[in-house]
């Protein structure tokens, strides 16, 4: 059907004067859908470009075949790339890897899964490119015990030695919390890249190994800015902001240039010290080293700012951001109610919807927070209804907990009560 389709369609690409000789079309061949192809911007010019690659009966080409495949990928068309892939016949590994891969990339893992399934049922040999991306959907479904069985192939194929298939084996058995297998993957290395040690660190880390994390950190012979702000990131979320710093100020004087993570690594270790001077620092810091104020490291000083006491530094950064994520709404809501200044956080959510960005429970613990610290039952009311009716969000404990706040507040008991029974099944202690 999609074949009939595309057949049919008008003829809307440019004719170039190279390939018209003596009032006749020269060949279309393989070179000049490359061409094309390679000039592509926009998904519709895509279609127009396949629907000639297929008049010309191009279609069973498998660098073509790869190159429409990849283009779909790049606009997230992947019903598309799948109707491309399954057109032609035969395909090589080398296609097979590229269509896993579309999957994963465009967070369709459990359909990189599924090819990865029939490719080996079809007894399509995996090279040592197959198994990276295959373990990456693995790790990206939470299918742990499938990678396990992929590393189990990769072995009986003897790609277990490649370095990539070892990086992504070890992020795989670090994020199933499996520390010994990623540990022996790592020390059974012949060659480690940065993004072997990286990896190790990073796992270890987010596994709550923070001394051997450091220790593998320390032995690391070339450290780059992702393997520092590992390290950094490891002791701010283990609540040791004064190691994150000195560990920043010994990156310095390596001459390494921090990037934006490594500063909301340190913004997160200034709101841990309470240091509202040190969140101006890093935020003058970012300023001098040309870094500009993104979502990421915006909201991040909206937060650190709020949370040391200076909501007016935050509302300045939260009004100079030209782009701004639910999290940085959630932020400055949830900061103006926590400051008392209710009003304030109930006319950011409005602008907020006037936006047209989707609200989200959190959103809604701020403004019912603020209709708390606003002793305001009546707005209360409303928004916990509101959040319901117009956006569906079932209520979580922290919505419950402000409002029977409030009804306590009031002396309406009955209310209280009314709320109590139609909480869900929720563990108090």
């Amino acid at each position: 059907m999609m074949v009939a389709c595309l057949s049919c369609t008008p003829e809307v690409l440019p004719k170039s004067s190279t390939l018209i000789t003596s009032r006749r079309l020269t060949k279309f061949g393989s070179k000049e859908a490359l061409i094309l192809l390679r000039n592509c911007t926009t998904f519709n010019h895509l279609k127009q470009i396949h629907a000639k690659i297929i008049r010309s009966g191009l279609s069973q080409d498998q660098l073509i075949i790869r190159k429409l495949i990849h283009l779909c990928s790049s606009h997230g068309k992947m019903d598309y790339a799948t109707l491309v892939f399954h057109q032609i016949q035969g395909h090589l590994t080398f296609t097979w890897n590229l269509m896993i891969m579309s999957y994963t990339v465009n967070g369709c893992s459990q359909q990189a899964l599924l090819l990865y399934g029939h490719m080996i049922s079809q007894g399509i040999p995996p090279d040592k490119f197959t198994f990276p991306f295959v373990i990456k959907a693995c790790v990206a479904s939470s299918a742990f015990e499938q990678g396990k069985v992929a590393h189990g192939l990769a072995i009986k194929n003897s790609f277990s030695r490649d370095i990539f298939v070892q990086n992504t084996l070890m992020d795989l058995y670090f994020k199933s919390r499996e520390i010994n297998c990623g540990c022996r993957v790592f020390e059974k290395m012949s060659v480690r890249n940065v993004v072997s040690w990286t990896t190790m660190i990073s796992g270890l880390v987010a596994c709550g190994e923070l001394h051997a994390a450091r220790r593998v950190f320390e032995r690391m012979p070339a450290k780059n800015v992702v393997s520092w702000t590992a390290m950094i990131n490891g002791y701010v979320k283990n609540q040791q902001p004064e190691e994150a710093f000195e560990l920043f100020w010994r990156m310095q004087l390596s001459a390494v240039r921090p990037n934006e993570f490594t500063l909301v690594s340190l913004l997160k270790a200034c709101t841990q010290f309470g240091s509202l001077k040190l969140g101006r620092w890093v935020h003058d810091f970012a300023l001098k080293n040309g870094f500009e104020l993104d979502v990421f490291l915006g909201t991040a000083l909206v937060d650190t700012y709020s949370k040391c006491g200076s909501l007016e530094e935050a509302k300045s950064v939260f009004d100079e951001m030209q782009i701004k994520s639910l999290a940085t709404w959630n932020s400055m809501i949830t900061s103006l109610g926590v400051h008392g200044f209710g009003e304030e956080a109930l006319a950011v959510f409005a602008e907020m919807e006037e936006a047209n960005v989707q609200p989200d429970a959190i959103t809604f613990v701020g403004v019912l927070s603020a209709c708390l610290h606003t002793n305001n039952l009546e707005d209360g009311c409303k928004y916990f209804k509101y959040m319901r009716e117009r956006y569906g969000i079932t209520p979580i404990l922290e919505h419950y907990t402000c409002m029977i706040e409030l009804y306590s507040r009031a002396d309406m008991l009955d209310e209280v009560c009314k709320l109590v029974k139609a909480m869900p099944n929720i563990t108090w202690w």
